[in-house]
């Protein structure tokens, strides 16, 4: 049903890669989350909360840098220990603590240097890309938004595309200077991964509909990815997964398994995604004088 759909969504649908790492960890984690292109002059949109995120990397990096500094003049004797961990607790940094964040928009551009501006929603998980200086566009085409937003109904069926499980490795530790960064060797790359459903419910707040539900969750990775129909007209965005308990428990419940008696304790849940709708996205790219196309 999305064969068609999904190739033309997927000539202006773009990841952005994270790696990041804990205090006091040597194991990077690698990530991701979704653009997408709405005009040919490098506007896209995405969600707030991932450029909250790289809006504070800058943060995030130099506590980290101030803290190395730090750590660099403590006087290595008797005292040292004592020492570290008053300056940890300076910086608050524990093992579950984020110390490094770098990111990169994957296949957005040619050029080597790359500025952008954003421009975030006052309500909603949205946010708006500007690319400045943008002279090699490794997009092709850009977003087709469904005109009439009334039309979405409870059981249309949409898909939503995404970068989820990432499987890029061209990142390193660097033990001596105790840092991340990005490396040219390794897999760049990580594939898209589209997942469908059906339209279940409205997001309504003080009488707007907002967003719409699906059967099926949005994945982790699929952030600021388009919803779309059969078509390949964008009606939304993916913005978080929410977990409806299903009232389904069983607690030591007994089991006959390959002859064995076991117990089993189970809280089942179903998973849904919600997405931005698609009139909060054109109004706000309007507001914002930002050029889109509809159909």
């Amino acid at each position: 049903m999305f064969v068609d759909a999904i190739e033309e969504v997927g000539q202006y649908t773009r990841a952005i890669q994270f790696i990041s790492r804990n205090y006091n960890e040597k194991i990077i984690t690698g990530g991701a989350a979704t653009l997408f292109f709405v005009n040919e002059f490098a506007c896209a949109i995405t969600c707030k909360h991932v450029m909250d995120l790289i809006g504070n990397r800058a943060v995030i990096n130099q506590n980290y840098a101030n803290f190395r500094r730090e750590r660099a003049a403590i006087a290595q004797n008797a005292q040292y220990q004592e020492a570290l961990k008053q300056l940890e607790t300076k910086y608050n940094y524990k093992s579950d603590v984020m110390v490094e964040l770098s990111e990169r928009f994957l296949d957005c551009t040619a050029d080597s240097e790359l500025r952008f501006r954003w421009i975030n929603h006052p309500k909603y998980d949205l946010s708006i890309i500007i690319f400045d200086d943008f002279s090699q566009p490794l997009y092709q085409s850009y977003a087709r938004f469904l005109k009439d937003g009334s039309s979405l109904k409870q059981g249309k069926s949409l898909c939503r595309l995404g970068y989820p499980f990432p499987e890029f490795t061209n990142f390193q530790y660097d033990q001596k200077s105790d840092e991340i960064s990005w490396t040219n060797t390794g897999i760049i790359g990580t594939p898209r991964f589209p997942i469908d459903g059906m339209l279940t419910r409205h997001l309504v707040d003080e009488g707007t509909i907002f967003g719409v539900e699906l059967s099926t969750p949005g994945l982790r990775g699929q952030s600021g990815g388009p919803l779309f129909d059969r078509n390949g007209l964008v009606c939304g965005m993916q913005s978080k997964t929410n977990a409806l308990h299903l009232g389904f428990d069983m607690m030591d419940a007994e089991h006959n398994v390959n002859g064995k008696t076991i117990k089993v304790n189970n809280q089942p849940f179903l998973h849904v995604g919600h997405c931005i709708h698609v009139d909060i996205i054109k109004t706000f790219l309007a507001k914002n004088g930002i050029k889109f196309y509809e159909e």
